[in-house]
């Protein structure tokens, strides 16, 4: 899994963090969460991570923290933490990429943008339920092509 790509999964976690905070009180997505394979649909050609968990530790309208463990078929693990400020500005999240989050209404978006001028954006939504996060994703390699793809993400 392309280190881009294992940030789109993090973006889409980012996004419902801060979707808690502008439609509860409370902040629902504080918790784990676990990667849904079976109804996720990957950008054609990238590997398929055999688990993803996160943790999501703090949501709320100065920070966003959380980690996320992204297990490889091959068994290896990365681990990565976030903490971030959700105001629609561009942070730099490592060396060579900057992220942007904004709500509108219920529905959030994030912009990932790479060195190369590829870009990564999530449209995600809670379930009424609050157990079950979809994020829509589309990748942009920066020489126009685009690539659609679906995360699905369940309360563990």
């Amino acid at each position: 899994m392309s280190g881009f790509r294992v940030t789109g999964f993090v973006t889409g976690l980012c996004i419902a963090l801060v979707a808690s905070s502008a439609w509860a009180d409370s902040s629902a997505f504080v918790g784990r969460w676990h990667w849904n394979r079976a109804q996720s649909t990957l950008p054609s050609g990238e590997p398929v991570p055999k688990d993803i968990t996160a943790e999501i530790s703090r949501a709320d309208s100065t920070h966003v923290k959380w980690s996320i463990t992204v297990r490889a078929e091959q068994g290896q693990s990365t681990v990565e933490t976030f903490d971030t400020v959700p105001n629609g500005e561009f942070y730099p999240i490592s060396s060579d990429t900057t992220a942007a989050f904004s709500l509108t209404g219920s529905t959030l978006e994030a912009t990932f943008k790479g060195p190369a001028g590829q870009t990564d954006t999530l449209t995600c939504t809670l379930a009424a339920n609050q157990k079950k996060m979809t994020c829509k994703g589309v990748l942009n390699d920066g020489a126009g092509h685009v690539t659609n793809y679906v995360d699905v993400f369940d309360r563990m």
